[in-house]
């Protein structure tokens, strides 16, 4: 993994029981692997533009860890490990994986980038921003079926690349939010 400005020192915090467990992308890939580092970029950038906004809305300010639910159309491993470390919310059954909530207005490319993430009453819900961070070339390439040797090792670099373009910006750069 590549250096990434910045992500040192970014942190995603929740509460569990009055302790307050903060998180790093370092964190998010050793719990994943090395598998998926763009989905679990996409899930540390959704949580790190949701959990300010939430704890804002939340009496007292602290997101309860348990309580994080998330529903998107997005069904990648490695934003579903992110999800689950920091929030708990698959084995708890609070991670949804509803198809219908794409955006099939906003193209292929973007259409699955969707995560809306709750925490008591609040909700609010991140959309990926039309800003070159996800390419064509890897939404096609990643469909290809029976990827040839060249293929694949491509793939690892455009996933790398998209990694770095998510880390690189400032959750706000990567995610809009609605609600």
């Amino acid at each position: 993994m590549s250096t990434i400005p910045g992500v040192p020192g970014r942190t995603l915090t929740v509460w569990e029981d009055g302790t307050e467990l903060d998180f790093t992308f370092a964190d998010c890939m050793k719990y994943h692997g090395p598998g998926f580092p763009g989905g679990v970029a996409h899930a540390f950038a959704a949580l790190g533009r949701a959990l300010p906004e939430l704890a804002a809305r939340t009496p007292g300010g602290r997101v309860e860890r348990r309580g994080i639910r998330v529903r998107t159309p997005f069904g990648g491993p490695g934003a579903r490990d992110a999800f689950e470390l920091v929030t708990r919310a698959v084995t708890g059954d609070r991670y949804t994986v509803l198809p219908e909530l794409a955006r099939p207005e906003r193209g292929s490319t973007l259409a699955r980038y969707v995560f809306e993430i709750s925490a008591g009453d609040a909700t609010v819900t991140c959309v990926l921003r039309d800003d070159g961070i996800v390419t064509d070339e890897f939404i096609a390439l990643g469909a290809k079926p029976d990827k040839t040797v060249a293929e694949l090792a491509h793939l690892e670099v455009l996933k790398a690349e998209m990694r770095d373009r998510i880390l690189e910006r400032n959750p706000a750069q990567v995610y809009d939010l609605e609600g």
